[in-house]
């Protein structure tokens, strides 16, 4: 509950700064740069050494890949046949191909599931959204925003993205069971639980309730994908067609079902990816994933 509460305070905080005219037109760009640079970095070094892998974890691990990929062809079908700009391709395609499967889903899953459900949540969380959004989120936000970099150029960006960075050493630490004194795991974990007050407050400070905006349309289709769609496609794959049944199947399926990320939201915009539509997908999107979840909790129940 303290989660939801931190959520809505800072979203609801952006959006009254918005109107103080000594906060900077351009302060949510400061704060994006410390959720990338320093929160996101420090959650990786706390959580990645501490996973316990095995095949059965691939279920889990996969649902982010799965969700991005065909997000990727999802809207990139639509853009290619309705005309739309590339930035506007790009920003749906991060901003609903990836999920809140951290700071909404653990709180959640842990209050459903439990310390069990929580260990298969870090799973769809770490070496799945993290790495797709460390990853593949950047592929697209440098291709979608400058047009058509060469290889290299892409390639020194995601080698040189800080999060991307600390997954790889994290994941050495993880192969030589190593982790850090308990001193250092403390400062990171308070260091990575700033990442919600944070992005919420940049969030807030950049998001815009225009009834003209011309954003609605597509504010509309990045939602049904990522809420309704993407569990839809978990479901059937994993249940209908794999026949899986246990528990770490329905957690799977319940993260799949998170609002947008709202750090996938940050990389959009600080690409220059439509940053009002970006904040829109998580303005609108955390507030009704909560609706949508309940549907998605009772559905997997009959599993």
């Amino acid at each position: 509950m303290f989660n939801f509460i931190i959520i809505f305070v800072f979203l609801l905080l952006g959006i009254v700064l918005q109107k103080v005219k000594w906060v900077p037109f351009n302060s949510h760009k400061v704060i994006n740069n410390i959720v990338i640079y320093i929160c996101l970095p420090s959650l990786a070094l706390y959580y990645i050494p501490k996973i316990e892998w095995s095949s059965e974890l691939l279920f889990p691990i996969s649902v982010a890949w799965i969700g991005f990929i065909v997000s990727y062809l999802f809207f990139s079908f639509l853009g290619n046949r309705l005309g739309w700009s590339k930035k506007l391709t790009g920003c749906l395609i991060i901003t609903a191909g990836l999920g809140n499967t951290s700071f909404l889903g653990f709180p959640i899953i842990q209050a459903l599931y439990g310390e069990e459900g929580l260990k298969t949540a870090i799973l769809v969380d770490q070496p799945g959204s993290f790495v797709v959004l460390s990853t593949l989120g950047i592929l697209v936000a440098t291709l979608y925003s400058t047009g058509s970099p060469n290889g290299f150029h892409i390639a020194k960006k995601i080698a040189f993205f800080p999060p991307f960075i600390t997954f790889l050493v994290a994941c050495l630490m993880n192969i030589y069971d190593f982790d850090f004194h308990q001193y250092i795991q403390f400062g990171l974990q308070k260091g990575g639980s700033l990442m919600t007050p944070l992005a919420m407050l940049s969030v807030g400070l950049q998001l815009r309730f225009d009834k003209r905006s011309q954003h609605w349309k597509f504010l509309g289709l990045g939602l049904l994908y990522k809420l309704i769609l993407t569990p839809a496609l978990i479901y059937l794959l994993y249940v209908v067609i794999l026949d899986q049944h246990s528990k770490t199947i329905q957690v799977a399926i319940l993260e799949s079902a998170m609002a947008p990320m709202i750090t996938a939201s940050i990389l959009a915009s600080s690409h220059g990816l439509k940053p009002r539509l970006s904040s829109m997908m998580i303005g609108f999107g955390i507030p009704l994933s909560f609706v949508t979840l309940v549907f998605w909790y009772f559905v997997v129940q009959l599993i």
